[in-house]
């Protein structure tokens, strides 16, 4: 199965060639993708070359003349290192473009801390106006990312992963979706998550959301969910862990409430290892999951 990044170039090429108001820019990274695109498009198709604070300038730039910028690269470089031309060029000038990373938490841990970034959506979440997508699937991120680059000059992240469930699901670029309903408590997992939240979650009488849209928070679901299943929340997202639990809490302000947020932690993991070894690292594998939401959720969640 192709990842969500081998979905990126294709479908941003279609859109270039569709709408000559869609732009790319690039630093370096992705450019293989974008080469013909830029054989077609070379005004459309820029590499500012290892400049991430450039980057997002130009993009800045290029969306104060009314284009709509596609900004691509390693979501350490793209949230993280120009953080305040996201604050300052995007936010407090009030234009649009789409943010697209890549290699998310940890998803190529040879490249060591420098290339992780388990805090990007916590670090959008200080910003005002964010749309944030973390699709699941492959599928699901071309339907974001269409819906993304179709948001008239909505600023918004996209953030794409190697890690992916087996199945993509119908997704709307707002909604959660509902995949098993209980009545002992509401799981919400998170983009490439819910895989293993189903497994960790399989005979227990809990109702689980999917989010692939998470910002903004779809506070009438989950208030939803808690009609039936109650007001224990346990939020298992692909980043740092807790990211969403205000967002969670606010939701449910006027009722008596629990939310356990799980995800990456704090600590620092030194060694490369593997995908896999990083999310068992973090009690993100579906045993560990499995432990932490009984545990969380008490005896009443067995069937």
């Amino acid at each position: 199965m192709d990842t969500m990044r081998d979905r990126f170039a294709p479908v941003v090429t279609q859109l270039l060639d569709e709408d000559p108001r869609v732009a790319v820019v690039l630093a370096e990274i992705g450019t293989d993708g974008f080469a013909e695109a830029r054989r077609r498009h070379p005004e459309r198709v820029i590499n500012v070359g290892i400049r991430e604070q450039l980057l997002v300038g130009a993009g800045a730039g290029l969306a104060l003349t009314g284009l709509r910028p596609v900004v691509h690269t390693f979501a350490s470089f793209l949230v993280e290192r120009p953080f305040e031309q996201v604050k300052l060029d995007l936010g407090h000038q009030d234009v649009g473009a789409v943010l697209v990373s890549a290699s998310a938490s940890f998803d190529w841990p040879a490249g060591g801390y420098t290339h992780m970034a388990p805090g990007d959506v916590a670090l959008l979440d200080t910003l005002d106006g964010w749309t944030v997508h973390v699709p699941g699937h492959p599928d699901e991120a071309e339907t974001l990312l269409r819906h993304a680059i179709a948001a008239g000059d909505d600023k918004v992240y996209v953030r794409l992963s190697v890690q992916s469930n087996a199945q993509a699901l119908p997704v709307d670029g707002a909604r959660f979706v509902t995949v098993r309903e209980g009545r002992a408590g509401v799981v919400l997992a998170v983009g490439p998550m819910l895989d293993a939240v189903l497994d960790a979650t399989e005979g227990l009488d809990v109702t689980v959301l999917y989010a692939t849209t998470v910002r903004p928070f779809d506070t009438a679901a989950l208030r939803r969910a808690s009609e039936t299943a109650g007001t224990d929340v346990v939020l298992v997202e692909p980043y740092l862990a807790g990211t969403s639990t205000a967002f969670a809490g606010d939701a449910l302000t006027d009722v008596p409430h629990r939310v356990l947020g799980l995800g990456v932690g704090r600590r620092e993991l030194r060694r490369y290892g593997q995908v896999d070894e990083h999310l068992t690292a973090h009690g993100l594998d579906a045993g560990s999951l499995r432990q932490r939401i009984s545990g969380f959720l008490g005896a009443g969640v067995r069937r």
